[in-house]
């Protein structure tokens, strides 16, 4: 059975649980408690990894406080531009060392 690490802002976050559903080997049932300190106004993420092997397993993303919808995509927009900035640099970066 995998032993899975579960981390907020890479802090180990305690009280979950693994358990195999029996006559489905292989199939296991995860839970954990979300620490009410862990919860705020915007998104809290809850990173699952293989504790052996450090790799990711998956993610649980929690939206709490006052709607933040506009704030999303206002920080969606913002990546967007900085992206399409990063690729404009990077582009005239190669153009300027012959780089392909």
């Amino acid at each position: 059975m995998p032993e899975v690490q579960v981390t907020c802002l890479d802090v180990p976050v305690a009280g979950h649980t693994l358990t195999e559903i029996p006559d489905r080997a292989g199939t296991y049932v995860f839970q954990f408690t979300i620490p009410a300190d862990a919860l705020n106004d915007g998104i809290s993420t809850f990173l699952f990894a293989d504790r052996a092997t450090g790799d990711r397993l998956g993610s649980c993303t929690v939206f709490a406080g006052e709607d933040i919808n506009d704030d999303i995509r206002a920080e969606l927009d913002l990546m967007r531009a900085e992206l399409d900035m990063l690729k404009r640099a990077f582009r005239r970066h190669c153009m300027e060392t012959g780089a392909a």
